[in-house]
C-alpha cells in the first residue's frame, strides 16, 4: 500500500447526483430510482480510482447532502418530531437538511454552515438532552458491503467523535462531555460491525485538531480515544487531518494506537517540521501532499525532496483533503495544450498521485522531465502597469470620506426611505425559461437582441411586482447572470472559464469556480447596462449588484504564482471601476456582496489578522472608498459564524449589511450588541435554502427578536440570501409575508409612539 485519497466528488461527472435527488424532491422519480443512480455513481467512482493505480479506496464518504449529518443520522442523534414521524429514512434524513411541512407541524432544517475554510457547507447537528447516540448498523456499513460485493475492498470514511462535537450546536445548557459516554460506546459498536463485516481499516476524520486547541479539549481527546483504539479489535484505524497542521496535540497523536496518521502537508505550515522532529516506526504516514483544493499541477521535484526529508519510516502517498473541492476531469475541456498541461482536477490528481510514486521508487523518469517543464517558465507575462498601481496605493485609498454617521445623515436626507426598510438580496428565481434563454445565446440559436429582450422583460416584470408588494428598495433580479462570480469573470483580463468544472456547494447545490489564470483587469463595465434599465422603471431606488474581490477570489481557484493579497487588490481595483462607473449613471445604492470573507479565515486565531484580514479588510474599503457620501454601500454575508470577526465586518465601513441570519436563530443579533455595531443592519428573517414558505406568525417573530436586540433605526427587513434557486411561487408566497408583517410592524411602532 503506496497511495491512497482521503476522498472523492460524489456529485458526479455531469452532476448526476444533484439531478436525480431534485428529482426525487419533486416526485418525478421514486427512491429506489434515486438508490439505483446513486449506486451506479459510487461503482463509477470506485472503478476511477482502482484503474488508476491507487491502492486503497475510500468507501462511505459519498453522501446525499453532507458527511457531518450522515454522521449524526447514523448514530440516531435526530430530534423526536423526525425520528417519529412516518417519513421514510432517506426523508426523514432529507428533513434535517431541508426542513419539513408536515401533520406533526413545522420542523425548520438544521443550520448551514461553511466547512472550515472552504466554499462547502455542511450541516450543523443540533444536539440536546433528548439527544441520545446509538449505533445500529446503517450507511457506512451498507456502503461497504456494496463496494465489496462490486469487487472493491474499501477503506470506510466517517467523521470522528471530537469534530462531530466540535461542529454541534448545543442547547439546554449541556456541554459535549455530556455524550462521551454514548460516543464512545456508539463508534465501539461501529468498529466492530465494520470488522465482522471484512473491513481492515477504517478512517476517522478530524479536521477539528487543526485548530487552536485547548489542554481541556486535548485530555477529552486522549481519553476518549484510549478507551475507543482499546476496542479496535484487529481493525486498523487511520486518523486523519486537513486544512492545516496539529502542532496543539502532535505527540498526543503519536502516542495514541493509530495505524495510521492523516497529516496535511498543503496548508499544514508547520506539518513538516513536526514530522521531521519525529514520528513512530510502527505508524504510517499518510502525507498529503497532493493540494485537494485547488487545481495546479503538482510540482514533483520539490514534492519528492520533501517526502526525501521526512524521516517516517512507512509513507503513503495522499491527498491534502478530500477532492470534493475540485472538478472531476479536466479532460473534455477545450482550453489550448499551453494552458490545459497546468491544470489538474481529481482524476488528474490521482495520475499525479501515481506518478510521484513511481518516481518515488525510481521508475519513469520522463515524468519528472515532463513536469519539470511546467515549471521552468513563468506562466503568464505579468501587467507592469497594474502592478505599479498596487504598490502605489496610499493609505488614504482605503479611507473613505467623510465618516459613516455623517454620511449616514446625508443618505437619510437623500434617499428618505421609511423606518425597517425592506429589500431582498439579489437574486430572483432563475426558472427553466431563464436558463433556456441563456443556454439559446450561447449556443448562438438566438441573437444578442433577441435575448437581452427577454432578459429585460424578466427585470421588468419583477421590478413591477415589488412595486406592487410594497418593497422600498428594488433589485433587478441578475437574470443575465449564471452564477455571482463566474458572471463578473467573464468581463475581466485574467480569467478562464470550465464547461463543466462543477464542484459541490452544499447539497444538491453545485458551483463551476472560474480560474484566475493571469493579471485581473476590468475589460469593460459589467452591470451598468442592466442596472440603468431597472432603474429606468421605477422612482424607488433598485440597487446595483456586484460581487465583492475578497469573495471573487475565495470563490474562484486562485493563483499560486503571486500573493492572494496582491490578487484581490487586482480584483478590488476592477470592481472599484465598476462601482464609480455605476454611481456616474445614477444608482444611489449599490450592495457589494462578501459572502465568503470569513471562508479563508485562517484556523488559528493567532493568524487571522496578519495573513488574512489586514488585508482583506482594507481590499473591500478600496472598492467604495471614492463614492460620493450620498451613495449608500451595501453588503452581505451567509452561512459562516461571523461572530467571532464582527468588529472587523464594522471595519469595513458598509453603510447597510445583510446577515444570514433565521437557520442559526439569530444568534448573530447578540454579537452584534455587544461590540456597539454601528452599521445599518438586516439579519435575514427567514431561510431561503429550505423550500418552506414561512408564515407571517414566523416572521413577525422573527422581527420581533431582531427589534429587541437592534434599535429599530438601525434595522432592514430582508430574507437570509438570495432566491435564484427557489421556485417562484414560494418565493412570491414568502415575499409577500414579509411585507405584511413589516406594514403592520410599522404600525405597532407608530402606534407605541
Amino acid at each position: 500500500m503506496t497511495t491512497t485519497i482521503v476522498g472523492f466528488p460524489r456529485i458526479g461527472a455531469q452532476r448526476e447526483l444533484k439531478f436525480a435527488t431534485e428529482k426525487y424532491f419533486q416526485q418525478k422519480i421514486s427512491a429506489a430510482t434515486l438508490l439505483q443512480i446513486t449506486h451506479e455513481l459510487k461503482i463509477s467512482n470506485w472503478q476511477k480510482i482502482k484503474d488508476s493505480g491507487v491502492d486503497l479506496i475510500p468507501s462511505n464518504d459519498f453522501s446525499f447532502y453532507d458527511n457531518l449529518l450522515d454522521t449524526a443520522f447514523l448514530f440516531n442523534a435526530i430530534p423526536a418530531q423526525i425520528a417519529e414521524s412516518n417519513l421514510s429514512t432517506l426523508d426523514k434524513y432529507f428533513a434535517l437538511s431541508r426542513g419539513y411541512q408536515g401533520p406533526a407541524g413545522d420542523f425548520k432544517a438544521w443550520p448551514m454552515k461553511k466547512w472550515f475554510n472552504t466554499n462547502y457547507h455542511y450541516i450543523e447537528p443540533q444536539l440536546n438532552q433528548q439527544t441520545s447516540f446509538q449505533y445500529r448498523g446503517g450507511k457506512i456499513k451498507d456502503e461497504f458491503l456494496e463496494a465489496k460485493a462490486a469487487g472493491y475492498l474499501t477503506r470506510p470514511v466517517i467523521s470522528g467523535p471530537f469534530t462531530l462535537l466540535a461542529l454541534s450546536e448545543f442547547q439546554d445548557g449541556i456541554q459535549p462531555s455530556y455524550f462521551t459516554d454514548q460516543l464512545l460506546e456508539a463508534y465501539t459498536a461501529l468498529f466492530k460491525d465494520l470488522a465482522a463485516a471484512g473491513a481492515d481499516w477504517i478512517q476517522l476524520d478530524e479536521p477539528a485538531l487543526v485548530r487552536d486547541l485547548s489542554a481541556e479539549q486535548i485530555k477529552w481527546f486522549k481519553d476518549f480515544y484510549q478507551q475507543l483504539l482499546a476496542q479496535k479489535g484487529q481493525l486498523k484505524v487511520l486518523l486523519q487531518t486537513y486544512f492545516g497542521d496539529t502542532r496543539d496535540i502532535y505527540q498526543t497523536l503519536l502516542d495514541l494506537d493509530f495505524a495510521g496518521i492523516g497529516l496535511d502537508f498543503v496548508e499544514g505550515k508547520q506539518t513538516t517540521q513536526l514530522v521531521k522532529s519525529g514520528f513512530s516506526n510502527d505508524k504510517i504516514l499518510f502525507a498529503g501532499v497532493i493540494n485537494g483544493k485547488n487545481i495546479w499541477r503538482n510540482h514533483y521535484q520539490q514534492t519528492l525532496k520533501l517526502l526525501a526529508s521526512l524521516p517516517a519510516k512507512k509513507i503513503v502517498l495522499s491527498t491534502s483533503c478530500s477532492l470534493l473541492h475540485v472538478p472531476y476531469t479536466i479532460e473534455p475541456e477545450d482550453f489550448p495544450t499551453q494552458i490545459k498541461q497546468h491544470f489538474a482536477f481529481a482524476e488528474e490528481k490521482l495520475t499525479e498521485l501515481w506518478e510521484l510514486d513511481q518516481l518515488r521508487k525510481k521508475l519513469h523518469p520522463e515524468y519528472l522531465t515532463a513536469n519539470k517543464k511546467l515549471f521552468d517558465h513563468p506562466r503568464v507575462k505579468e501587467n507592469t502597469k497594474l502592478r505599479q498601481k498596487i504598490v502605489a496605493l496610499k493609505p488614504a485609498d482605503f479611507v473613505r470620506q467623510p465618516d459613516f454617521e455623517t454620511r449616514r445623515k446625508i443618505q437619510q436626507k437623500a434617499l428618505a426611505l421609511p423606518l425597517l426598510p425592506t429589500t431582498t438580496i439579489g437574486s430572483f428565481p432563475q426558472t427553466k425559461e431563464v436558463k433556456k434563454a441563456r443556454a439559446a445565446f450561447r449556443k448562438h440559436e438566438i441573437s444578442q437582441t433577441e435575448y437581452e429582450n427577454l432578459i429585460k422583460d424578466y427585470i421588468k416584470r419583477w421590478i413591477k411586482w415589488q412595486e406592487a408588494t410594497g418593497f422600498d428598495v428594488l433589485v433587478h433580479g441578475e437574470f443575465e447572470r449564471n452564477d455571482m462570480v463566474e458572471y463578473f469573470g467573464q468581463h475581466l483580463d485574467g480569467y478562464l472559464f470550465t464547461k463543466n468544472g462543477w464542484v459541490q456547494s452544499y447539497g444538491t447545490r453545485g458551483v463551476k469556480p472560474p480560474i484566475i489564470w493571469g493579471d485581473v483587469i476590468r475589460r469593460e463595465p459589467i452591470s451598468v447596462k442592466w442596472s440603468v434599465y431597472a432603474q429606468s422603471l421605477t422612482e424607488k431606488p433598485v440597487k446595483g449588484m456586484l460581487t465583492g474581490p475578497v469573495t471573487i477570489l475565495n470563490w474562484s481557484f486562485p493563483r499560486e504564482d503571486i500573493s492572494v493579497r496582491e490578487s484581490t487588490l487586482q480584483l478590488a481595483l476592477a470592481i472599484q471601476a465598476e462601482v464609480l462607473d455605476l454611481e456616474a449613471h445614477g444608482i444611489k445604492i449599490i450592495q457589494i456582496d462578501e459572502p465568503a470573507l470569513r471562508e479563508k479565515l485562517p484556523l488559528r486565531k493567532s493568524d487571522w489578522y496578519s495573513e488574512y484580514l489586514d488585508w482583506a479588510i482594507p481590499a473591500f474599503r478600496l472598492v467604495h472608498s471614492k463614492t460620493k457620501p450620498q451613495t449608500q454601500i451595501h453588503t452581505h454575508m451567509c452561512y459562516s459564524e461571523f461572530g467571532d470577526i464582527i468588529k472587523a465586518i464594522d471595519q469595513m465601513d458598509a453603510d447597510v449589511i445583510s446577515f444570514e441570519a433565521s437557520r442559526s436563530n439569530l444568534e448573530i443579533l447578540q454579537q452584534l450588541q455587544a461590540v456597539h455595531f454601528k452599521t445599518l443592519v438586516g439579519p435575514g428573517v427567514y431561510d431561503i435554502h429550505s423550500p418552506r414558505i414561512p408564515s407571517k406568525k414566523e416572521i413577525a417573530n422573527e422581527l420581533h427578536e431582531i427589534l429587541k436586540k437592534i434599535p429599530q433605526q438601525n434595522v432592514w427587513v430582508n430574507p437570509d440570501c438570495g432566491l435564484k434557486t427557489r421556485g417562484e411561487k414560494e418565493a412570491k408566497e414568502s415575499l409577500l409575508n414579509i411585507t405584511s408583517v413589516v406594514s403592520q410592524v410599522r404600525k405597532e411602532l407608530s402606534f407605541g409612539e
